[in-house]
């Protein structure tokens, strides 16, 4: 359906579930250890530091942490194309799950519509109210939205407030 999207893995859940192997008392080492590899400025260098991770103690006290980067490398590989603007803009998934939550909330309290205009007025709705709440940018959102459109050209429209 949107042949030129490119899919990526969320980084936050897959450092959170690479962590959740280790105690809480290694969880700081273990994250600064991983960092060398989302933080790597092109997809050779974090190659390089997944192997370093793998190879290293970490890698060798936790075996399933690099085994699950490596079978998540397509859906990471997107991201590591991105420069630094645009990495801390598409990092986590977090805004869209808080968003499609919000929808979730709203129509299970509803149950079911008697048509669609009914389903379409309550999404927007509660869309009208959640837009609310976005009062101001993230600081990081300037600079990424100018790469954004050069980067997509047509895909990604530049609209200033």
């Amino acid at each position: 359906m949107y042949p030129q999207t490119l899919v990526q893995t969320c980084i936050v859940h897959l450092i959170r579930y690479s962590l959740a192997h280790a105690s809480y008392q290694e969880r700081k080492k273990l994250a600064a250890a991983l960092k060398a590899v989302y933080r790597a400025p092109g997809v050779e260098q974090a190659e390089a530091a997944l192997d370093a991770f793998e190879a290293g103690p970490w890698g060798r006290k936790y075996p399933a942490i690099a085994r699950s980067w490596r079978s998540r490398w397509t859906q990471i590989i997107p991201f590591l194309a991105f420069s630094e603007p645009l990495r801390r803009a598409i990092y986590t998934t977090n805004a869209m799950e808080s968003l499609h939550s919000t929808v979730r909330r709203a129509v299970r309290t509803r149950g079911h519509f008697p048509n669609d205009r009914a389903a379409a007025k309550l999404l927007y709705l509660a869309l009208r109210k959640v837009a609310r709440k976005w009062v101001r940018p993230p600081a990081f959102w300037h600079p990424a939205r100018t790469e954004f459109a050069l980067q997509f050209g047509a895909r990604f429209r530049l609209v200033t407030p």
